[in-house]
């Protein structure tokens, strides 16, 4: 279920960096994936999750035997991602720097969330979105998991959070189906909002959308080319 790939990179430093990610319904993704961190990071765990029976898999069952992977694969750190995000391009030539720091702490990227290969929305909430995505691991942790959802810092707590420029580009918002599909996947799996108190509609709204293109010196790489598809469960009835 978990594979592990050795990838070395240009080895600038002695401090190894594995990204971890899974992938069901967006298995399709994950070569762009693989191309766009392959320089950033020394290798990758990935849990294979398209034998899983139920609907929507626990997410902290996944994310925490990935960093245990990660972990027994000697990573000193860990890149979380998914196969629908893109770092941009110039985050491989920071790593070096940013993973010299020492002490236990983790690493926020500014999340853009896509409305065309090219463009990110940026009015109201969708301009202050943020997550932790690059960690130092700990020899042990003990990971505060909640249902649905589980921010990465949460499965290493006690960890102090910098905040970089560096941009994360976040493709499943890129279609106005896929906006309405996962507000009615997450409004399914969370109907009384226990998770998120703003709920999840706000998702499908357009409605006064701001967009901006995305500066030439911070693009991703490879070129996302849209195949059309949901990335994600489908409801039914």
């Amino acid at each position: 279920m978990i594979t592990v790939h050795h990838a070395p990179r240009w080895p600038t430093h002695d401090q190894r960096v594995f990204a971890a990610f899974s992938f069901r319904y967006d298995a399709q993704l994950v070569p762009d994936l693989l191309a766009n961190i392959q320089p950033m990071v020394d290798g990758w765990v990935a849990w294979d999750d398209r034998s899983s029976k139920a609907f929507y898999s626990d997410e902290p069952t996944r994310r925490h035997a990935l960093l245990q992977a990660a972990q027994a694969a000697s990573a000193d750190w860990v890149l979380a991602v998914d196969p629908d995000e893109r770092f941009e391009a110039g985050l491989s030539d920071a790593m070096a720097s940013l993973t010299q720091v020492p002490g236990p702490l983790a690493y926020s990227f500014a999340v853009r969330e896509m409305y065309s290969p090219l463009h990110y929305r940026v009015d109201g909430v969708w301009g202050t979105k943020r997550q932790t995505r690059l960690f130092r691991l700990p020899p042990q942790w003990q990971p505060q998991p909640r249902p649905l959802h589980t921010p990465w810092d949460q499965m290493i707590p006690q960890v102090k959070i910098i905040e970089t420029d560096f941009n994360l580009y976040h493709l499943k918002m890129l279609t106005p189906e896929r906006r309405r599909a996962r507000a009615a996947l997450y409004t399914h799996l969370d109907p009384e909002w226990r998770y998120q108190p703003i709920g999840y509609d706000y998702l499908a709204d357009d409605s006064g959308a701001l967009l901006e293109a995305i500066p030439h010196a911070k693009a991703y790489l490879p070129p996302h080319v849209d195949d059309g598809g949901l990335w994600m469960p489908p409801l039914r009835g």
